[in-house]
């Protein structure tokens, strides 16, 4: 089983020519209301690729978070419904190209804490990995990821949005999956290379920067392609990656294997409008015979 912590949002998402410049208003294309926040993305993903998964975090009781659930296709029973708290949403351009620009809101996700520590505790017992990424409180991940630790589960961390991570948590970390942005961001290294060789002497076991289209680099030496697909927003893509990583990991596949898989899944989910409905099957994956 693989135990999810981490965000869950609505997003609101308005498709566009191109993205604006700064101060620049465009007229919009399309508007929809999907799922979205990168716990709740990854979760879907985890289960659409046919593992059994636990998500842990927390919405509002408000239109949003009923919205929020009900677009989830996995047991709820782990959320907590916050009366305090208004719904994390996200507000997503995504551009003709597939580009995207997204900017989040946490709501009741900045209220994630005792709660959920309490509800990870037990989750642990029988998980194989933990997944958590940044749209949660940072004590949080640094007590889960000390949790997981002392639980001997290895534990995959996707840093977005990217904040500076705590020694105790890099050192906790089995697994780093930032983009190349973020992989700079985190360690001052625009050649993800040297990025990813700073990562892993900083304790991280094993880091894999994402590359989008050209796939991923694996401990700063293996670079693994991505299958080449038509790509019409790249919203959720790296959530597609953990999630395909955490359930090839949690299979005993090896890793050249569960990257592939990784880029495989990226790749499907470029391939749909949305977050949550573009996340592919492990149908859609098999059938497009890149692992």
């Amino acid at each position: 089983m693989i135990v999810v912590l981490g965000s869950i949002n609505v997003d609101l998402v308005v498709r566009v020519p191109r993205l604006p410049l700064a101060g620049e208003t465009l007229r919009g294309d399309t508007f929809e209301t999907v799922g979205g926040g990168k716990g709740a993305n990854q979760a879907v993903g985890v289960h659409r690729l046919g593992a059994d998964v636990r998500l842990i975090g927390r919405v509002g009781d408000d239109e949003l978070g009923r919205r929020a659930l009900a677009a989830l296709e996995i047991d709820t029973s782990l959320i907590t419904v916050d009366p305090d708290e208004s719904t994390g949403v996200a507000l997503i351009c995504v551009a003709d190209d597939g580009a995207n620009t997204i900017v989040t809101a946490g709501g009741a996700n900045h209220a994630v804490g005792a709660r959920e520590l309490d509800a990870l505790k037990s989750a642990l017992y029988e998980a194989d990995v933990l997944l958590v990424q940044l749209e949660i409180p940072m004590p949080v991940v640094e007590e889960a990821v000390a949790l997981a630790r002392n639980a001997s589960v290895p534990v995959v961390c996707d840093p977005a949005p990217v904040a500076p991570l705590p020694a105790s948590v890099l050192a906790g970390l089995d697994w780093i999956t930032p983009n190349a942005v973020e992989a700079e961001a985190l360690t001052g290294y625009a050649d993800p290379a040297r990025a990813s060789r700073a990562l892993l002497d900083a304790g991280v076991r094993n880091v894999v920067v994402t590359l989008g289209a050209d796939g991923c680099l694996y401990n700063g030496e293996l670079h693994v392609p991505a299958p080449k697909v038509e790509a019409i927003d790249t919203v959720a893509c790296g959530d597609a990656f953990d999630a395909a990583l955490a359930v090839s990991l949690a299979g005993g596949s090896f890793v050249t294997e569960a990257l592939r898989h990784g880029c495989a899944a990226g790749a499907l989910a470029a391939t749909k409008p949305g977050a949550q409905p573009s996340l592919p099957t492990r149908a859609d994956v098999d059938r497009l015979g890149f692992v």
